[in-house]
């Protein structure tokens, strides 16, 4: 009874879910609980351009990886690099519970040197990932892949829910003879006890993993499937992707597929997805978050919080649905591109038109830019599960590729929108205007 219930499916899926929730969960923690520690560490609210800088240095990270699996095919071993990365965060996350607050001195002033460190750690793992966690999943059927990306979901919702329940940005606004001050209400517990959180979610996720090797070594011990059972199985899987079927390849397949050559898979249509993967991660990790505040405030504070929420809730649920709605036209996956680059357009230009943008004042306004948020993520969240999945069936090889994309495209998206909104000091221009 006990090894029925372990070896069904919807177990593995839930496994697979909480191993992708902790490839992106430091970083996305580390955004959400930006507000208590800028008014602690001395870098202030430069501190988000610190973190931007730390997290493009994290790409170190793929670029080894990468260039490992070019030079030496087949000699990276996936599961020990993506151990040592999941404790190696689990550690950082611990030492940055204790040793967030402390300071050091630099050139004579004080600099949060332990927080600094901490965090490009965590960027650099969190970056890894892409290119280890993604080539794993290759050792499972397709319908699990979409798994894995509900996880990642999963990895920028729960900071956000547990930031909302510490009581991160909430505020009152207090009359003074110099005008309307905002006057930032204290915390319902520190951002040590949320740096504990993650860590403990970070250990959860690497058991995870954990069981899902033991998992893998267990059923690839049984007997091989007849070709043609083999064969069945996979077309009732893509049609009833949570029902049990479907064992993990076996770690002497995958070794065969590592040095198989490449060429064959740089055909056009493989570097369409490509292409269209790099541009909406470009677009949902790089360019729209870093404007996400100018968007939403003239509209107010509640705007803001609705479009950060909804918009993350959109994400798990835009790939849960990518399990049972699989679109494979390369025409309507264009489309759906170009649907979710209008509203991306659309909240640009309130961004660019931030602090008087188009209805401001207005419910139909407030409606129509959280709407935005929550269409503009989920399309292209669905775009990048519905992607990911075709790659999977290419091989090992191009899921590689696929996280190679994913963090290419978050990359040039930030470093296009650094200098618009670092260098020109386009927050302080809304923060003087709202008085936030």
């Amino acid at each position: 009874m006990a090894d029925t219930w372990w070896n069904h499916a919807i177990v593995t899926h839930i496994l697979v879910a909480l191993f992708g929730m902790g490839s992106w969960i430091s970083v996305n923690s580390l955004w959400v609980e930006l507000p208590v520690v800028v008014g602690v560490l001395p870098e202030g609210w430069n501190l988000p351009a610190y973190i931007s800088v730390l997290i493009a240095f994290g790409n170190l990270g793929p670029v080894a990886v990468t260039l490992t699996h070019h030079f030496a095919p087949g000699q990276l071993n996936e599961r020990v690099v993506i151990h040592i990365i999941q404790v190696l965060a689990v550690v950082a996350a611990a030492f940055l519970a204790l040793f967030w607050s402390q300071v050091v001195p630099v050139a004579g002033e004080s600099r949060s040197v332990p927080f600094l460190l901490l965090t490009f750690i965590l960027a650099f793992v969190c970056c890894t990932s892409n290119v280890t966690f993604l080539p794993f999943m290759f050792r499972y059927p397709s319908q699990y892949i979409r798994t894995f990306f509900v996880g990642q979901g999963l990895s920028a919702l729960f900071p956000c829910v547990v930031a909302l329940g510490q009581g991160v940005g909430k505020l009152e606004c207090i009359n003074t003879s110099n005008g309307t001050k905002a006057d930032y209400l204290k915390e319902n517990f520190p951002a040590q006890n949320f740096f504990w959180f993650l860590s403990v979610m970070l250990a959860f996720s690497a058991l995870c993993f954990v069981a899902l090797t033991y998992r893998v070594v267990s059923q690839t011990a049984e007997e091989e499937v007849p070709k043609t059972e083999q064969e069945t199985v996979k077309m009732e899987d893509e049609a009833h992707p949570l029902q049990n079927g479907g064992s993990p390849v076996s770690e002497e397949q995958v070794e065969v597929e590592k040095q198989a050559p490449v060429v064959a898979f740089w055909t056009s249509r493989n570097v369409y997805l490509l292409l269209l993967l790099g541009i909406s991660n470009a677009l949902t990790n790089g360019v729209l978050p870093s404007v996400q505040s100018f968007s939403c405030l003239p509209y107010g504070t509640m705007t803001f919080h609705l479009s950060v929420v909804l918009g993350n809730i959109a994400n798990p649920l835009a790939c849960f649905v990518a399990m049972f709605v699989l679109l494979r036209s390369s025409v309507g996956l264009g489309m759906m591109s170009l649907v979710g680059g209008i509203f991306a357009a659309y909240l640009m230009a309130l961004a660019a038109l931030s602090p008087c943008p188009p209805l401001l004042g207005s419910q139909s306004g407030v409606a129509l830019v959280i709407m935005s948020w929550i269409i503009f993520t989920g399309l292209f969240s669905y775009l990048k599960v519905i992607v990911g999945t075709l790659l999977h069936e290419a091989g090992h090889a191009a899921l590689l590729w696929c996280g190679v994309f994913i963090q290419a495209g978050s990359l040039i998206g930030a470093f296009t929108m650094f200098p618009l909104v670092s260098v020109y000091q386009l927050k302080e221009l809304i923060c003087t205007k709202f008085h936030i």
